[in-house]
C-alpha cells in the first residue's frame, strides 16, 4: 500500500502520525511525506527577514526525521509559514493533486480542520478538494490526525472539534517517533510543553489506555471506500 502524509509544517508529520508511519514502513508499505509550508518564517516580523541558514537547517531536519520513520522521501513545497490563508486555495490544491497523480496513494493522513493553527485548516481543505471521490481517484481512505500544541489548544472552540474514531497501536514504533521528533531541535520544547518528548509519550499512553494497548495514535476517519 502507498501512503501519503500531507502536513502543513516541518514537525507536523511526526507529531501527527510519526508512530503510524514507522509502523507502516516496517510492515512493508510505501510512505511518502509532503510538507506544504516552509516553517519558522512566521517567527520574524517580515518573512523576508527570516534567517535562511536556520530555515535550511529546519528542512534538513525534516529529511532526517523522514528517514527515522522509514519514509521513502519528503517533498517540501516551502509555501509561506502560517500564511497559507493568504495563498489562493487552488494553488495549494494543485500541489496536492500533482502529488496524488504522481504517487497514486491509497491512503492519506493529514490535518484536522478544527486546529488552532490556520495553516492546518487550509491543508485539510486542500487535501479534500484534491482527492474528490470521482472515478479514477486512487485515494480510498483519508485520516485526520491531531497535532500537539494545536488541536488541544483550540479547546474545541473551532468547529468541528476532533472526534477520534481510529486508533493505531504504536507501542513498537513510539521510540522511532520520538527519535524522529528529536531531529527537530528547533521545534521541540521542554516539559510540560505538548511537543516535549515526555508529553508526546504521555499522549501516546493516554490514547493507548483508551483502546487497550500501551501506546497509540488517534485519528478521525474522514472517509473510506472499501474496494470491490
Amino acid at each position: 500500500m502507498k501512503v501519503l502524509v500531507v502536513a502543513a509544517h516541518p514537525d507536523d508529520e511526526i507529531l501527527g502520525c510519526g508512530g503510524t508511519m514507522a509502523r507502516l514502513a516496517r510492515e512493508g508499505h510505501e510512505v511518502h511525506i509532503a510538507i506544504m509550508a516552509e516553517g519558522m518564517t512566521s517567527r520574524y516580523a517580515q518573512r523576508q527577514a527570516a534567517d535562511s541558514a536556520k530555515l535550511s537547517h529546519l528542512h534538513r531536519q525534516a529529511e532526517a526525521a523522514s528517514r527515522k520513520v522509514g519514509a521513502k522521501g519528503v517533498t517540501l513545497f516551502k509555501l509561506p509559514d502560517n500564511r497559507l490563508d493568504t495563498v489562493p486555495l487552488i494553488e495549494v490544491v494543485k500541489l496536492v493533486e500533482e502529488l496524488v497523480q504522481r504517487l497514486l496513494p491509497e491512503a492519506i493522513y493529514t490535518h484536522h480542520p478544527g486546529d488552532l493553527n490556520v495553516d492546518h485548516g487550509v491543508v485539510h481543505r486542500a487535501v479534500l478538494t484534491a482527492t474528490r471521490p470521482m472515478i479514477g481517484q486512487p485515494v480510498r481512505d483519508i485520516y485526520a490526525f491531531e497535532i500537539a500544541s494545536s488541536t488541544e489548544w483550540a479547546f474545541q472552540g473551532i468547529a468541528p472539534a476532533m472526534r477520534p474514531n481510529v486508533f493505531v497501536d504504536i507501542a513498537a514504533s513510539l521510540d522511532a517517533k520520538l527519535e524522529a521528533m528529536a531531529c527537530y531541535d528547533t521545534e521541540t520544547r521542554p516539559f510540560p510543553h505538548p511537543r516535549s518528548p515526555e508529553a508526546l509519550r504521555a499522549i501516546a499512553a493516554r490514547w493507548g489506555s483508551v483502546v487497550g494497548c500501551a501506546a497509540a495514535e488517534a485519528f478521525e476517519l474522514v472517509r473510506s471506500l472499501r474496494p470491490a
